[in-house]
């Protein structure tokens, strides 16, 4: 568990080229799938798009090829929300905190240690042909596929019991422990936590693991959800490997179309030049051993109403106001935990960790933690939530466990194994 297990059989991606036809074979499909000369060459079209001439590129320790673009050519600009959009650098005023216990040991990522990017340009993580064809189609590349299903629990904690249908090929469930905030009567405008980070084993090459915060607004029951999401995850299916990245998300339609992960559609607005994202987080936890944490803010800027992003004490980019519609003005609750996705068949639970792969209860080296949680109030002040809820769909499988004290404020331990002989 805790990622020490070894993954035994994982699908290799094989391309042929006969006959205007692309056979991709992969042992976690039923059977082969074909892509025509045509499908292909729209893949070529798109990739043309998105990775955007860049001034130089950086070969990866974990194989991404990381291209330094210049800021103002970058994906996000093609959205026609943003045609007459001005790139804020930084924020123009900060969230006002005081106090507090931020100290955690130093986290970077695998590309900063070979290269850097020059001042003007920004990194991005070069999209492969492979990284499409693992997705299914190039509809469903970099987008969450999400269907709903109903539940006895308050409404914010609803819009993690979905079903997911991952490309054509299955459907798989979320499973997930959370805290979660809902304010009907103050609006939010942020919030910030510091991540324990881990590297948890992950079943198969479909299911995915995180350790992630939302800032939303409307419901899924009505189409109307908003989100901006940021964290670690584990995910096979979109990076092709096992590493622990950094990721962000969003969408403004409950994910019918809007939003993506990272910088894979247009929506965020990247301006630091030494974070990827998407890129492999390094080094990562251990089971009794050293800890590393990494802190992530998201914060509406007062004056231009955009919502940044932080990571550590870096100001990485942000979501413009423009692309939403309920987030245009403020967040009306606020999530944090963990998630995996279940993709076994007749009913059976996978054993993906989530978290350090171990229960709340075993507590620091061990589990799983969420701390120093914080929101940012209408008066542009960080503070810590009064309460949290807390609630997960089977404590049998992964749980969580809440705490409040001077040195970590409101915060949390999570995670489990999965399967298991309660865990069934």
């Amino acid at each position: 568990m805790g990622g020490q297990r070894s993954k035994a059989g994982a699908p290799m991606l094989l391309l042929a080229i006969s006959y205007g036809i692309i056979n991709v074979s992969a042992s976690s499909y039923a059977g082969n799938r074909q892509v025509s000369a045509l499908e292909l060459e729209e893949i070529k079209q798109y990739l043309e798009k998105i990775n955007k001439p860049a001034l130089n590129s950086i070969q990866s320790p974990d194989g991404d090829i990381i291209d330094c673009v210049p800021v103002d050519k970058q994906p996000a600009l093609d959205n026609p929300l943003l045609r007459n959009h001005t790139i804020q650098m930084m924020p123009s005023m900060l969230p006002t905190y005081r106090g507090g216990n931020y100290t955690t040991k130093n986290i970077q990522q695998l590309w900063n240690d070979v290269g850097s990017c020059p001042n003007g340009t920004i990194p991005i993580r070069r999209t492969k042909i492979e990284d499409v064809l693992r997705a299914g189609s190039l509809s469903q590349f970099g987008k969450k596929k999400l269907g709903y299903r109903s539940s006895t629990l308050a409404s914010p904690p609803q819009g993690h019991e979905f079903w997911l249908l991952f490309c054509v090929y299955f459907i798989a469930y979320i499973k997930y422990a959370i805290a979660y905030l809902e304010s009907t009567q103050n609006p939010i405008y942020g919030s910030m936590a510091t991540f324990n980070v881990w590297n948890p084993y992950v079943e198969v090459d479909e299911e995915f693991s995180l350790s992630q915060l939302w800032v939303c607004a409307g419901s899924y029951e009505n189409s109307d959800l908003n989100t901006i999401e940021a964290g670690w995850q584990v995910c096979p299916l979109i990076y092709g490997d096992s590493n622990t990245r950094l990721f962000i998300y969003w969408t403004a339609n409950a994910y019918n179309g809007t939003g993506c992960y990272n910088l894979e559609c247009e929506g965020f607005v990247q301006t630091d030049n030494s974070v990827a994202i998407g890129g492999a987080l390094s080094p990562v936890s251990t089971y009794g051993g050293s800890q590393y944490a990494m802190t992530l803010s998201v914060f509406k800027d007062p004056s231009s109403g955009n919502w940044w992003l932080t990571f550590e004490d870096t100001f990485v980019g942000y979501w413009p106001s423009e692309i939403f519609t309920l987030l245009s003005n403020s967040a009306t609750w606020l999530e944090w935990g963990g998630e995996i996705v279940n993709t076994s068949p007749n009913g059976e639970h996978t054993s993906t960790d989530m978290g350090s792969g171990y229960f709340a209860e075993e507590g620091y080296e061990k589990a799983s933690y969420i701390r120093n949680i914080m929101i940012v109030d209408s008066s542009n002040n960080l503070s810590p939530p009064a309460s949290i809820i807390t609630s997960a769909t089977n404590t049998n499988c992964y749980d969580l466990k809440s705490y409040n004290d001077t040195d970590w404020g409101v915060s949390f331990f999570f995670g489990g194994p999965g399967k298991s002989s309660l865990c069934t």
